[in-house]
């Protein structure tokens, strides 16, 4: 079968090549739509050469196993080895897709949906002021929509702004200059930013750290965390464990018309075209996700459906492109950092 594979001689350090079928985990797939994450790009050259990458895939069951989805059910998946014609994953990391919901946009749901639904759960947001730094990226743009939905009062930090309010944003900053306090951060940039949202955080309020895109140092000054009352708190998050019953909660959602995919492109995975990128390409400059039957970048995934595959971005800094119909291949990625 053909994967996405870890090469560190290759352009974003990952090539598609023929891979043996997966003979571990409980329930298989065909993978018909992945989805690629910022994350995943810039650290597939720290993974062994040959390694199968990716977490996000949404598919048809062709192996069922006690408690999953039964065989020929649309499904969603997060676990290793995602970025592959086929994915073998446990029954508690699939979940069944809705009728209504296009598989590669469901494709787009698993690693930044699960990231903003549980971080926001880490404290009661009904009525809280919610800060989200680098909300135009795939997990904040998910963390906005959730949070609005909870009932917080959110604050969306973001240099690309657009579509920022319309998802439920009550504020959208470029900075945090004069941004009043607040009860819960959800942070995706790191650096100066993290250290000036730690100021804004209220007593007994949490920082839940995500991820680092800034690449620059976080300073704390001496004594610049001490807080009297309640305390405050830095958190990391990396708990994706058993996420079924949250991929259903983010299917369903979906369906529902409560949260939006936020697709900013779908192309193809493999071999670059005429104006064309292929799915590590487009990942690595921020340009979206992709479907099976294609790839869809958005904050990163790709999808892929019988002989044609696609890819999905996350359209944080990518203008929407259409997927290319009938075309082979496969990938896409929601909107943000691809």
């Amino acid at each position: 079968m053909r994967a996405l594979v870890a090469d560190p001689a290759a352009p974003a350090k990952l090539r598609l090549d023929e891979v043996p079928e997966p003979d571990h985990g409980q329930v298989l797939l065909d993978v018909h739509h992945i989805s690629l994450n910022h994350g995943e790009i810039a650290f597939a050259g720290r993974l062994a050469p040959g390694t199968v990458h990716g977490y996000d895939a949404a598919g048809v069951v062709v192996r069922a196993a006690e408690g999953s989805p039964p065989v020929g059910a649309r499904v969603i998946a997060f676990g290793a080895g995602a970025w592959a014609e086929r994915m073998a994953v446990n029954a508690d990391a699939v979940a069944e897709v809705p009728a209504a919901v296009d598989l590669a946009d469901a494709a787009a749901l698993p690693m930044a949906g699960l990231t903003a639904l549980r971080t926001l759960r880490t404290a009661p947001i009904l009525g809280k002021r919610v800060l989200i730094t680098g909300a135009s990226g795939g997990v904040g743009r998910f963390a906005v929509q959730l949070a609005a939905i909870g009932g917080a009062h959110v604050i969306a930090q973001a240099n690309r702004q657009d579509g920022l309010a319309e998802l439920g944003a009550h504020e959208v900053v470029a900075d945090l200059a004069g941004v009043r306090p607040v009860d819960l951060v959800l942070d995706n940039v790191g650096g100066r930013l993290l250290v000036d949202a730690w100021k804004l955080l209220k007593p007994g309020g949490s920082v839940q750290n995500i991820g680092w895109t800034s690449g620059e140092p976080a300073v704390f000054e001496p004594y610049s965390i001490f807080s009297i009352g309640p305390s405050k708190s830095l958190n990391t998050f990396g708990d994706v464990t058993a996420p079924a019953a949250d991929l259903s909660t983010l299917a369903e959602l979906l369906a529902a018309g409560r949260i939006s995919p936020e697709v900013g492109w779908r192309g193809l995975v493999g071999t670059p075209r005429r104006g064309r990128r292929s799915a590590a390409a487009a990942a690595g400059h921020g340009q979206g996700r992709a479907g099976r039957e294609g790839l869809t970048c958005g904050s990163g995934f790709a999808s892929m459906s019988g002989s044609s595959r696609t890819a999905t971005c996350w359209k944080r800094f990518a203008t929407p492109r259409p997927t290319a119909s009938g075309a082979s291949g496969w990938g896409s990625t929601p909107r943000g950092t691809c």
